[in-house]
């Protein structure tokens, strides 16, 4: 039952984004390695550059295909499920990563083909 339209992941792709960059502080995140802060940080700038240049719906420059932008999704969403192991996260910083790599992860199985 797959049912994550591309509008409906175009609406997702900025609060993700900007959550990436914001919950770290928030959250305190890097007790077990400062990376654990930087990372998603990192990875939320990405991000962001991403849904800007991605061809859909909320795209303001759309030069990257969708099909391209679910790849990287998918690609990020296996960095976040592995950097806990490859860094040493560990408490809140792993936890962090396992929950946003799952969460990315369902919504790119979840997402709908366009008819």
């Amino acid at each position: 039952m797959r049912f994550i339209t591309k509008k409906i992941h175009s609406y997702l792709d900025y609060p993700v984004a900007v959550s990436l960059m914001v919950l770290p502080f928030l959250l305190g995140l890097g007790e077990s390695n400062p990376i654990a802060l930087y990372l998603s940080v990192i990875v939320g700038v990405a991000a962001l550059g991403l849904t800007i240049l991605t061809d859909h719906h909320t795209g303001l420059l759309p030069i990257i295909s969708y099909r391209l932008h679910l790849l990287v999704d998918g690609a990020v969403a296996v960095l976040f499920i592995l950097a806990p192991f490859i860094f040493s996260f560990e408490g809140l910083d792993a936890y962090f990563y396992w929950i946003n790599g799952a969460a990315v992860l369902l919504v790119v199985s979840l997402h709908k083909k366009e008819a």
